[in-house]
């Protein structure tokens, strides 16, 4: 009793801001982030196994690996606005849990709907997770400069483990069975709850619960879960398919029903009833533009991930784990490139390293257009370090620029903005570089996928070339 009371006496006051990277709290709020991001990817390489375990059709295994993303999509904001409303660490604990029993379902799951329902929950607790992760980090770490590290450390776990999905669910379905995919997260959820519990405190300031928004929240999620759904279905049944247009009308109709509601609350003022999403951020100076980047960044990276691994196993006959094996140097890249990320962050800024990245990742795609039916893979290796070496080098320093342009109140909001914009960017990236190799060989769908990769970096480095100057003759002002 009482080490659980000095626990929370110690969790109610302010922190010191440390001089040095303290690691204990930056790997607590590592280890959701891992959880969450490993689960995006882990069980792609293992659908056939899982079809034929459970006896899912085609349409039950399209949910089973992609309504996990969707509602983590959808549910993202409702998370942040949980952690500013209610408490990070409480919501974060609550989502390690949520996410834990989650796993146990589905290791558990015998039938399609059950290991349906269980991969939405792992969503929702995903959703819970990652917009509290990083408002606790912002909080544990107020000087800048170390920040800006924790951030690299935090953004390149998460990198590596959606990376690395393929990769660990591979080896696992090889050497034990896809259930064992399931079962790793329940440790690491516990460690984490005992790392978060004993070493990260709880921001100041949370006097009580507020209003929660309910119709922002419903018209928030029925508009990202609509258009990822219109995304997820284009590469499978065409953009001019019934399904796909209606859902993409009702997701265009839900969002502007959504802004509409959220500015009307907004502009009420009533600070016991906050909006889900204050529109004023998007005019706070770089927060849209950063928000744009998180869009283009993921539809060229994670959508030729998705082409990348077509290409190796289709059109070169690498198995899963071979396939994850060859795609291993852009994991790696990670490992080096967020930590440095986060210490040019804190040199120079944000907009520095993001510029350079993005830079060298549109140059990386170029390198794709190598790729033919006998490339050698040592050709094709630049292309996968430089396009490695940049995704993750982009993320830390976006994330600093999307925190620091909201105010320290919204900084759950903030970054739930920057993760929804890269779910969206994932959707679109799978679903137009699926629909580019649909009707065509797929080494020509791949080259024409890698030109667009390749120019949404490049708009993407000019957002944050904009941002700088902007930055830079309002400091000059």
């Amino acid at each position: 009793m009482s080490t659980t009371t000095g626990t929370a006496t110690a969790a109610e006051a302010p922190s010191p801001a440390p001089e040095r990277l303290s690691w204990p709290p930056l790997i607590a709020l590592s280890l959701g982030y891992f959880l969450v991001m490993l689960d995006v990817t882990v069980v792609t390489v293992a659908v056939p196994v899982i079809r034929g375990s459970v006896h899912a059709g085609a349409s039950e295994m399209a949910w089973v690996v992609d309504g996990y993303s969707a509602v983590f999509g959808g549910l993202l904001l409702m998370g942040g606005g949980f952690g500013d409303r209610l408490g990070h660490r409480k919501v974060f604990l609550t989502g390690l849990g949520f996410f834990a029993v989650a796993s146990v379902g589905c290791a558990l799951a015998t039938t399609p709907a059950a290991l349906i329902a269980s991969r939405l929950a792992q969503g929702a607790g995903g959703a819970l997770l990652v917009p509290t992760s990083l408002a606790l980090l912002t909080a544990a770490y107020p000087a800048t400069a170390v920040r800006a590290k924790a951030l690299g450390v935090w953004a390149g776990i998460s990198g590596i483990a959606f990376a690395a999905g393929p990769l660990v669910g591979g080896l696992l379905v090889a050497g034990l069975n896809w259930r064992a995919a399931f079962w790793l997260n329940v440790p690491v959820a516990l460690l984490g709850v005992w790392l978060t519990l004993r070493y990260v405190p709880a921001p100041a300031g949370r006097a009580g619960a507020r209003g929660l928004d309910p119709l922002g929240q419903v018209l928030g999620i029925v508009a990202v879960l609509a258009l990822a759904g219109m995304l997820n279905e284009a590469g499978a049944q065409g953009w001019t398919s019934p399904v796909v247009l209606g859902a993409g009308a009702l997701g265009v109709l839900a969002l502007a029903l959504f802004v509409l509601a959220e500015r009307r609350t907004e502009t009420r003022g009533d600070a016991e009833k906050p909006p889900l999403l204050p529109m004023s951020l998007f005019r706070s100076p770089g927060f849209s533009s950063t928000a744009a980047v998180g869009i283009l960044l993921n539809l060229g990276y994670y959508g030729m991930l998705y082409l990348s691994t077509l290409y190796l196993q289709n059109e070169r006959g690498y198995d899963a784990l071979g396939a994850g094996l060859a795609l291993l140097p852009t994991v790696c890249m990670a490992v080096v490139a967020a930590p440095l990320s986060g210490r040019l962050t804190a040199r120079y800024g944000p907009y520095v390293p993001m510029t350079a990245a993005l830079l060298l990742g549109a140059a990386g795609f170029v390198g794709w257009l190598l790729a033919g039916p006998d490339t050698s893979y040592w050709l094709l290796l630049p292309a996968l370090i430089a396009t490695g070496l940049a995704t993750p080098s982009t993320v830390p320093a976006a994330t600093a620029a999307i925190v620091q342009a909201a105010p320290a109140q919204n900084a759950g909001v903030a970054s739930a903005v920057f993760n929804v914009a890269r779910q969206i960017g994932n959707s679109l990236g799978v679903a137009l570089f699926a629909s580019l190799t649909a009707g065509r060989q797929l080494v020509s769908g791949l080259h024409l996928s890698a030109l667009i990769a390749s120019a949404a970096f490049l708009a993407a480095a000019l957002l944050a070339l904009s941002s700088w100057r902007n930055a830079k003759a309002r400091a000059a002002a």
